[in-house]
């Protein structure tokens, strides 16, 4: 059993390197393309586009590992099935469940890799390609959550943040105090404000506008301090998109926003998607597993394929739409996020029931 392992995870991890070449390929070929409609802007030439096409490729290792695991197991499988090998493992006393097994075995490895590209590559590669067209382009990060711009909840005050520089800095922010009773105590605008330490902010050009009994008082200093809880890695969350940070980044901002009643629900979907994701590979690979009863009569290799990329693709874009769909109406968070997984491994352990009855 360990030889048949060994020979099926050689086959299988060639199969899903030449499809992911060519993954990766096509859609660093669409990213070059839709990055040239900007190339120009600022120093943003043809050398940064490229290093921007490059930097962006974990991310999309990530997303495709599933479509590439299960086209690359199937076209394995059939490959096999097709020289008679399969059968002769299946007639020389390997059952279903060691198969399944032996395939459990293979995605292991597959499953850390996938782990360790979406927490510890694809987040900081993202963030710097993010930051590099940025910089290149002399532009900053325009918030769009509201036309006023991004509102934050930090204890009794809420912030109000017009631009993020790549470097995380803000432009143009103003802080609304309230008291105990959420009366307003006071408007702070500062055209600057820059990270100290964790709990401090430089703020520069600043205007102060206090409430009181008495009346309002203006007072204008040149620099202030801002105690807060927030941190650039709660900020960088509007450079990177949900889908493309890490879990524990996920982790931080959703206790961030639980902690000031705020929706967390598209967080949490994307938290639980970096943590079910990797373990879709093994879905993918039970899934794979009935095309491994191919016959020739049944039809061409190629065949075999397109339905394992119409799968792969069905797997990848309704699961986002699912999650889409989740945030929107506030599903709850867990079932959004493995809807398309559990759904996947039913239809592979359905498949495998009649293939097996067959």
């Amino acid at each position: 059993m360990n030889m048949l392992t060994r020979y099926l995870g050689r086959e299988i991890y060639f199969s899903i390197a030449l499809v992911f070449a060519a993954l990766i390929m096509l859609f660093a070929f669409l990213d070059l393309i839709h990055e040239l409609n900007v190339m120009g802007q600022g120093q943003y030439h043809l050398g940064y586009v490229l290093l921007f096409v490059v930097l962006t490729v974990p991310g999309h290792v990530y997303e495709l590992f599933p479509v590439a695991v299960l086209v690359g197991t199937i076209f394995a499988l059939v490959q096999m099935a097709a020289s008679s090998e399969l059968t002769v493992y299946r007639v020389s006393g390997a059952s279903l469940w060691q198969m399944i097994g032996a395939l459990f075995k293979i995605a292991l490895p597959l499953v850390m890799l996938s782990f360790v590209c979406s927490e510890f590559v694809a987040p900081p590669s993202e963030r710097m390609a993010q930051k590099l067209r940025l910089k290149a382009q002399n532009a900053q990060v325009s918030l769009k959550e509201f036309r006023s711009g991004v509102w934050v909840k930090d204890d009794r005050s809420f912030v109000n943040v017009k631009n993020v520089m790549p470097d995380t800095s803000l432009l143009n922010i103003d802080i609304y105090r309230f008291d105990e009773t959420y009366h307003l105590q006071a408007i702070t605008h500062a055209k600057r404000a820059n990270f100290i330490e964790q709990g401090r902010w430089q703020l520069e050009e600043v205007m102060e506008t206090r409430f009181a009994k008495q009346g309002a008082s203006i007072d204008t200093v040149p620099s202030q301090e801002w105690r807060s809880s927030l941190n650039p890695s709660i900020l960088s969350v509007l450079l990177v998109v949900p889908e493309q940070m890490s879990a524990y980044d996920l982790y931080q901002y959703t206790s961030h926003l639980k902690d000031n009643r705020q929706k967390s629900t598209r967080y949490e979907i994307a938290m639980w998607n970096k943590l079910v994701y990797p373990f879709a590979l093994m879905v993918m690979m039970l899934l794979a597993l009935p095309f491994a009863s191919y016959h020739r009569r049944a039809g061409g290799i190629g065949a075999m394929i397109f339905m394992g990329i119409v799968l792969g693709l069905v797997f990848h874009f309704v699961g986002r739409l699912f999650a889409s769909l989740g945030a929107l109406n506030e599903w709850q968070p867990f079932v959004s996020a493995t809807a398309m997984t559990a759904l996947f491994l039913s239809l592979g352990m359905l498949m495998l029931w009649w293939t097996e009855r067959r």
